[in-house]
This record gives structure tokens, C-alpha cells and sequence, in this order.
């Protein structure tokens, strides 16, 4: 696809933004990359580039709404709108039991899996609108009917608030143009799961992840929207 694709928490090697970055960056998209880590983000802007990918990084809070809407309008001074907005920032916690857990995950879950979605899609919806682009949450299959939640609750409830922001976006958002979906994997196949959980666990490759997002924002999706694609 052509145009111009923001994509979030594009920073550490071997995560998901990196694979997701070289995905659009394949089908010839202009790459603006967000993320709070500056070193790492300008790790991957210079790999793209070194690739002749047309790439510039923004490192950015991305919790914070005043930060997020300064990127944006360097993004909109552009003049070519956003074709897809990826919001892959975002972060895992085992919180425990309910009766045990702390206010502090909870936090924190909320924070890295909701705020950063609301606040990258509320700056950025006016040039979405501009190209009538489209959006990818990254959601999990643990917050899909007969998932397990146990000791999730607070990842497990971040996830599940970002499903209701990707179908509040995409029932809003219809008579612009604008196409809102989610992909749900399992565990994915990341370089911190994999030091974190083993390699024998049954993950979903992150390139898998990566392809699915790309087509959901691709014209080939171009009546999709308010979907959620479980991957496992």
C-alpha cells in the first residue's frame, strides 16, 4: 500500500512494531514511528532507512495526549494524511488473584493498553479521516469468549476496553471512511516472550501478526471494519 502509516511502540528489536514496520514498509508505505524508548526507536528508523524505506521517528510519551497531538501535527504538516495508524503500544502483567492484586497494575495495564490507544487514535483521526485510512488495535485472545482471564484481570480488562475503543471508532467513523479492526492473538512470538516464557510455548509468529495488520488496513479489507481476528 502507498501512503503514509503510523505505527506505535515501534521500538525494541525482535517485538512486534518491528515486524509490523517491515510489513507496510514491503508494500511501500512512508513510515512514522512512535515510541517512548529514543535510542531504540532511532535503531529501527536507521535500519529502515538504510533499506531506502522513506522513515522518521517521533519519540513520543505515548500516554500523553499533549505529546501525541504535537507528533501528530508534525505528521499532518506533511500534507499526505495518515492511510493506517497500527497502535501496538502496549504491555503484559500477570496481576494475580483479584483479592491480592494492586491498584499499581491495574494502573499501569490501563495506562500502556488504553491510554495509549486513545490517545494515538484521537490525534490522529482527523488525518485518517483526511485519506479515509484505517486502524489495527492489537487486542488478545484471552479476552475473546472462552478465554482465561485468571490472574489477568487487569491486562485482561485493558484489552477488553481497547475492543469497545476499536468498536466505538468503527461504528463512529463509518460515514467517514474511516475502518476500525482488531487482531486477537495467543501469545506471540516475541524476543521478551521467548526470554520470559521459554520456546516450547505455542506462540503465533510475529510476522503472522504483522501480515494480518497490514491487510486489515490494506484496500483488500476495505469493507472490514469493527472486526476482531483471532490468531492462534
Amino acid at each position: 500500500m502507498t501512503g503514509t502509516v503510523v505505527i506505535t511502540g515501534v521500538g525494541r528489536r525482535g517485538q512486534l512494531g518491528e515486524a509490523v514496520a517491515d510489513a507496510f514498509a514491503a508494500r511501500g508505505a512512508r513510515l512514522r514511528l512512535l515510541d517512548r524508548d529514543a535510542g531504540e526507536l532511532a535503531a529501527r528508523v536507521a535500519e529502515q532507512r538504510a533499506r531506502g524505506v522513506d522513515c522518521i521517528g517521533f519519540p513520543c510519551d505515548l500516554t500523553s495526549a499533549t505529546a501525541v497531538a504535537a507528533v501528530a501535527e508534525q505528521v499532518a504538516a506533511e500534507g499526505h494524511g495518515v492511510a493506517a495508524l497500527a497502535c501496538l503500544a502496549g504491555g503484559f502483567a500477570a496481576s494475580g488473584p483479584l483479592a491480592e492484586s494492586e491498584l499499581a497494575v491495574w494502573d499501569r495495564m490501563w495506562a500502556l493498553n488504553g491510554t495509549t490507544a486513545w490517545c494515538t487514535t484521537h490525534a490522529f483521526l482527523p488525518l485518517l479521516r483526511e485519506a479515509r485510512g484505517a486502524i489495527a488495535y492489537v487486542a488478545s485472545a484471552a479476552v475473546l469468549p472462552g478465554g482465561r482471564v485468571a490472574n489477568l484481570s487487569a491486562y485482561a480488562a485493558s484489552k477488553a476496553a481497547l475492543l469497545a475503543l476499536m468498536q466505538a471508532v468503527a461504528q463512529e467513523e463509518k460515514e467517514t471512511g474511516v475502518r476500525a479492526n482488531a487482531v486477537a492473538p495467543t501469545s506471540i512470538r516475541t524476543a521478551a516472550n521467548e526470554a520470559t516464557m521459554g520456546t516450547d510455548v505455542a506462540y503465533v509468529d510475529r510476522e503472522v501478526v504483522a501480515g494480518w495488520i497490514a491487510h486489515l488496513c490494506s484496500p483488500a479489507a476495505s469493507n472490514m471494519t469493527g472486526q476482531v481476528i483471532r490468531l492462534a
